[in-house]
Formats: C-alpha cells, structure tokens, sequence
C-alpha cells in the first residue's frame, strides 16, 4: 500500500497511476531493508574512518580485480558518446538539450533538480513525453519548443540511496526516493523504449560500494521481469563521484553484471565526498576550490584509474563536467574560457576517455570537435587499455596540494556562491548560473564542506587570520547584503538560504548532504 500527495502538475493522472503506484510499493517491500542496511553500512565506514581507519582496495576482492572479465558491449544507440550534455528533467531544457547535437543527454531528477513535489512530478511527466516523441514547451513569452529530427540518446539520473521520496509514503513511512524514480520511469517508459529499439538507460549516483551496485542490478532484474521486457535491457552508467567508490570501480561493474555499461568521473561530488569522508583529517584538508584543478596529483590519479578500469573491462569511461555557460558580453573573457573548456577536454581525449560532459548547448560544437580530433571515425577508444597506468590506494589519498592555500577571497567565493545555489534551489531551481557557471548541489556541496573544515579545523588563511565562527558570519552578513541589491535574487529565499547555511557551516556535527535539511523547505 503507498499513499502519494495530490500533485497539481496536470499529468499527474498519468504518472501516478494506480499500478504504477502498485508497482513502486513492490519495489518498496522488496528493496527497502537492504537499502536501509546499505546506509547503515556507510555510517559505519564514516565511523570508522573518523576513528583514524584509512580507505584501502580490498583483499577479499583481490581475485576479481586479476581476473579477466567484461561488462557486455554498450548497445547501439550508446557505443558512441563522445559528448554528453546533461540538465534537469525540465521540458524546456529537455527539448534543448535533445536537439543540441550532443550524442547523449542525461535527464536529471538529483542534483541538477531541485525536488519540490511538483518538479519531480512534472520531471517525470516530461521525460515520458520525450521517449514518445511528444514533449512540447511554449514559453510566456510565445516561443514554441519542440524535438527536432535528430535527437541524444536520453539517459536518467534517479536520486541516490541516501535520499527518500516524503510525498510517497509505503506502510506510513517516506519511500526511498532512488526506487520511487527509477520505478516510475520503468514502468512508464521501459516498454516502450524496447518496443522503439533502445532500452532503458541510468546514470546511478553517489554509490560507495559494489554491494550498492548489486542492489540497482536487483532491481533492475526484478523490473525487467515484472515489466515483460528481456533480462539485461536495462543498462547503466556509475558516476565514480566518491572516493569510496574510487576503491571499488572493478567490484561495482561486476556487481551491475549484465547492467554495467560505463563509469563516469563524477569530478565535483567527488571533490566534494574526499573533503566529507576526511573532515576530521587535518592532513587532508583542501585548499580552496579553484585550485583543485584536474591536473591535482590525487585527482590525475583518479581519472587515469577510472580510464583502465574501465576499458580493461570494455566499459566506456565518460569525462567529467564542462560547467562554463558561454557569454556574448565579455568575448575577451569567453574567449579565455573557452580556451581552458577545450585544454580540459583535449586532456580528457589524450587520456583515453570516450565521451565527456557538457552543461550547455553552445559548447557541444567545442566539445564535439576535440573529440572527433582524436576518435574521427571510431565510436570509442576502448582499445586504449591504459597498462601504463599504476594508481595504489597512496595515490589517491595523498590530497596535497602543491603551492594550495585559502584565502579570504575563496572564503568568500564559498559563501557567496553556497547561498546563491540555495536561494535557487529552495525556488525549484537546481541547475542556476552562478558566475557564468551552471551551478548544480555538487558545487554547493564543495562550497559549504569546505566551510565546515576550516572552521573545524582552525584553517589559516594567507594573511594569518584563523577562519571562524566569527569570520564566517562576518563574511555572510556582508555577502548578504551584497546579494539584497540584486533584483533577480528573492530576499525571502535568501533568509532562508542563510538559515540553512549556517546550519551547514556552524552546526557541531557535519551534515552528510544539503539536500537533507534543505529539503524540509521545499512543498
């Protein structure tokens, strides 16, 4: 038995079906205990590593790690996806983003989408609309909308396993909100993508263990056969978006089994997770976030690990995100921009990977064509194995940054742009532009972590000064001031946004995801 609120998004009648609701209660009563003991286990982790244990590749997985295996190949419609341009499961940017010319695009109902009930309702209606070819937007203003003829392979992000759906309710308590997405989805659409030639296709985040990985394949399994399409249609790529996961990357595609497609290199949340998990190491605290650059040693390691892994295993190994929003008003400065775009994804290509992440249409053509530099007329470049790669558990944990520092500026950066995103998110926007960046949680997520280390860990900033409590409030106060004069901003979702900051910033224990205590103000 599941009880939904009333939605008034106009196709929730479709959505939120009778069966479909039937079918996600199933998925509820089937999954839910061992999700709740996977989360379980993390906060163990967490524990222990708090204690002064340390992340290591396991021994009990040894075997598997020598052995040789591969995942199946990526089905047709997935072999070549050079770029890859993602966005929120929001008609307008949908219908964008499918006509951009990228080969894939990824529909996203995490961290790019803020998850009002309407938004995540209204994010399924849409993406039902675009597997049937129908999905339409006008704008106010009187612009028409509409799919063109050659469109990116739609893939979907569900929330992670951290996260429940409070609108939905199985034996009186909120449902997890990873089955509440998937399952709608796969009920709604998984048919009738196979019955089109193409099936199926995930983004999974935030995993940190195979056994996380095991659970999705599951599911899968249990929705295939339920659903009356063939065992292994589903397909799936893993953002490596924690350094738990970085310890695993072998373990979760042999976990996904049949599933496993790719692995993606999820750079910000993983930032975001490596400040998180060794928050309490004073050896391991992170500069501010514009000198953690892909060419870091310990984030090098990480990508150039995840690029072996997954072509030793025939999977794609996917790029991480090209965030920068491109301006007609400054050509010097989107000139300079654009520059650093094409030398992160020239990297990206040398390195062995197959495709790469956009945020906006306009750096598809850029994107696409550093890519073709080195692909031209291959799909992939799975055949580059990597042998030349050796990463050991040192490398990746070894977070010095060399010449890194903290200064008043990057505090300030932080502050500035943690309460922008909020004020955004807790309006139902979750993908905002921010400095001429396209901002999601991630970002966020890195802004107020970092606070919450330096207070806690009496960082210096580079004029001496200790950042505190104090300094942290006295940097918010005048940001928020700075913010107030901004018309586009709206003052009561800013107070807010400070509340919920200083939540983030000043409380005693460490909150593991904004979107937790954020989320209590959202309808």
């Amino acid at each position: 038995m599941i009880d939904v609120a009333p939605s008034a998004v106009s196709e929730a009648d479709q959505i939120l079906t009778p069966d479909a609701l039937a079918f996600l209660a199933d998925l509820q009563a089937t999954f839910g205990p061992r999700r709740a003991a996977l989360l379980g286990a993390r906060r163990d982790r967490q524990a222990a590593i708090d204690a002064g244990a340390d992340l290591d590749f396991d021994p009990s997985t040894a075997d598997l790690r020598a052995a040789d295996w591969t995942v199946p190949p990526a089905p047709a419609a997935l072999a070549d996806r050079r770029v890859e341009i993602t966005g929120p499961a929001e008609p307008k940017m949908m219908i964008n983003a499918l006509n951009s010319g990228a080969r894939a695009f990824m529909a996203d109902l995490e961290d790019a989408l803020s998850p009002s009930w309407a938004n995540i309702v209204g994010g399924q209606a849409a993406i039902r609309a675009a597997v049937r070819g129908a999905l339409r937007f006008d704008s106010p203003e009187g612009k028409a909308y509409r799919l063109g003829d050659r469109l990116a392979t739609l893939l979907v992000r569900p929330r992670g396993w951290h996260l429940e759906e409070r609108h939905a309710l199985v034996a009186g308590r909120p449902m997890s909100a990873s089955l509440f997405d998937a399952g709608l989805d796969l009920f709604h659409n998984a048919a009738e993508r196979v019955r089109r030639g193409i099936a199926p296709y995930y983004y999974l985040p935030k995993l940190q263990a195979a056994t996380e990985a095991r659970l999705w394949a599951d599911v899968f399994d249990r929705a295939e056969d339920r659903l009356g399409i063939p065992r292994g249609s589903v397909r799936a790529t893993v953002l490596i978006e924690t350094i738990h996961a970085a310890f695993q990357m072998d373990e979760i595609l042999h976990a996904l089994g049949p599933h496993a497609t790719a692995l993606n290199a999820g750079r910000w949340d993983y930032l975001f997770s490596c400040i998180k998990t060794f928050r309490t190491r004073s050896d391991r605290v992170l500069p501010e976030r514009g000198q953690l650059t892909m060419t870091t040693p310990f984030m090098r390691a990480y990508t150039e690990l995840l690029v072996r892994t997954c072509h030793r295993r025939g999977a794609h190994a996917i790029g991480g995100m090209a965030a920068f929003i491109p301006s007609r008003r400054d050509p010097e400065a989107n000139a300079a921009a654009m520059a650093k775009v094409r030398d992160d994804k020239e990297r990206e290509s040398g390195d062995g990977f197959d495709g790469t992440w956009v945020a906006h249409p306009d750096l598809v053509p850029l994107a696409t064509e550093t890519f073709d530099g080195v692909l031209g007329s291959r799909q992939n470049q799975l055949e580059r194995r990597r042998d030349d790669v050796h990463v050991a558990a040192t490398d990746l944990l070894d977070m010095r940054v060399p010449g890194g520092r903290v200064t008043e500026t990057g505090v300030r950066m932080n502050v500035s742009v943690a309460l922008q995103y909020l004020a955004a998110w807790l309006g139902g926007n979750g993908a905002a532009a921010i400095n001429n960046l396209m901002e999601d949680a991630a970002t966020a997520e890195i802004s107020r972590s970092q606070l919450w280390q330096w207070r806690t860990s009496g960082t210096r900033l580079d004029d001496g000064r200790s950042v505190t409590s104090d300094l942290y409030s006295a940097i918010r106060d005048e940001e928020l001031t700075r913010l107030r004069a901004d018309p586009s901003i709206d003052r009561g979702r800013l107070a807010a946004a400070a509340g919920v900051l200083d939540q983030l910033v000043l409380d005693d224990d460490f909150h593991e995801f904004l979107t937790i205590p954020a989320g209590s103000h959202l309808d």
